[in-house]
């Protein structure tokens, strides 16, 4: 007879050898063996990160599909792996929002610790620019839009997420973008501008130049990674491309990346501008927050409904760190349109009140008592 430890490794060996085997492209729809904390039965692996593996599961009590992440066994001794793996639990699970992938739960299953969340049945923005090529440009400032009303939302909570790129944005398939992944988020109120560290978070090919510097990212660093993953929409390529991480750095700290309408005509003189704006080396430079270039984009759009934007934006340009670039309204108000209603029911109030006057002082007047 099995003892209780020996039964439990026995389970942790069969829960390990099934996980090998969905990683290899099985599929374990009925195998009981592979139940997570008791309540999440593995089915299909669907992708993985730098630290974890992301299974769809089926949440045993609810009776709903749902994604969990599994930190990687050579991360599980490591305790400052353990508490960013909780940080993203903590980080990511008061942000509720259409555009944010919901967390439904955190915890360890012997030496498994894992984060349940929303599972979408789409594919990851990556995947879908390589289909695509390059997206429509009606369709990639909708999607954008929605990924920084996310990002936005995220940026008024006090986090940056530090690791925006296509591939921790996922897309459904009614082309609801949502952003995922807030595992190295950091909370604005412990950032310090003037620290500088040797730990460079993100990945090269998107993150900002003060992050490729060392130095404490920010939500305008956010702003910077959302216009590469822009950039690579509309073009169906990098602003900058390297053989190594070191090289991709020092681009995206010296080098201007190359005009987008040289890949693509359909780009408006307009949207490139704001795209350049976005890349500006020095994050005073570029919109400060996600909510800042959504409200652009959105202007963007309501200028022109038509997906090839050709006339440039009034007072977009100049838009500066402190203030947002707003478009003033179309027209101007008509003084000619006068409510008469308006007008009478006032002078008849008007009336009214004077009238009454002469009328209070007569009666006043006759009694001894009055002030007057």
């Amino acid at each position: 007879m099995d003892t209780p430890a020996s039964g439990s490794s026995a389970h942790s060996l069969q829960f390990i050898q099934g996980t090998i085997r969905i990683l290899a492209g099985g599929n374990v729809e009925n195998n009981s063996d592979l139940i997570l904390g008791g309540r999440y039965q593995i089915i299909e692996h669907i992708g993985s990160g730098g630290m974890a593996n992301v299974f769809r599961a089926r949440d045993l009590n609810l009776q709903r599909d749902v994604a969990i992440k599994i930190l990687r066994e050579n991360f599980i001794e490591d305790p400052s792996f353990q508490a960013r793996f909780l940080q993203e639990a903590r980080s990511a699970a008061n942000l509720l929002h259409p555009n944010i992938v919901t967390i439904y739960d955190f915890g360890h299953d012997e030496h498994r610790y894992f984060i349940v969340m929303e599972y979408v049945d789409g594919t990851d923005l990556k995947s879908f620019i390589r289909e695509s090529n390059r997206t429509q440009i009606s369709k990639t400032l909708d999607l954008m839009i929605q990924i920084c009303e996310g990002v936005g939302y995220a940026h008024r909570a006090g986090l940056v997420h530090c690791d925006l790129k296509p591939q921790n944005i996922l897309v459904s398939p009614d082309g609801r973008a949502k952003v995922t992944d807030f595992g190295i988020s950091l909370a604005l109120a412990a950032i310090n501008p003037e620290e500088r560290t040797d730990v460079v978070w993100g990945s090269p090919k998107y993150f900002a130049p003060e992050q490729a510097a060392g130095t404490a990212p920010s939500p305008s660093s956010d702003v910077y990674a959302l216009g590469v993953i822009l950039y690579e929409m509309l073009t169906g390529k990098l602003p900058f491309e390297g053989e190594s991480a070191e090289g991709l750095a020092e681009l995206h700290q010296t080098s201007p990346p190359p005009s987008p309408r040289c890949f693509n005509e359909q780009i408006s003189p307009t949207l490139e501008s704001i795209l350049l704006k976005v890349l500006s080396k020095e994050p005073a430079a570029r919109y400060r927050t996600a909510d800042q270039l959504g409200r652009i984009l959105k202007t963007l759009i309501d200028m022109d409904d038509k997906p090839n934007l050709q006339e440039p934006l009034p007072r977009l340009e100049p838009a500066s760190y402190s203030t947002v670039s707003e478009t003033p309204a179309r027209g101007s108000f008509e003084f000619s349109q006068v409510d008469w209603i308006a007008v009478l029911l006032g002078l008849l109030a008007f009336l009214a009140i004077g009238g009454l006057l002469p009328l209070w002082l007569w009666v006043c007047l006759r009694y001894p008592s009055c002030p007057l």
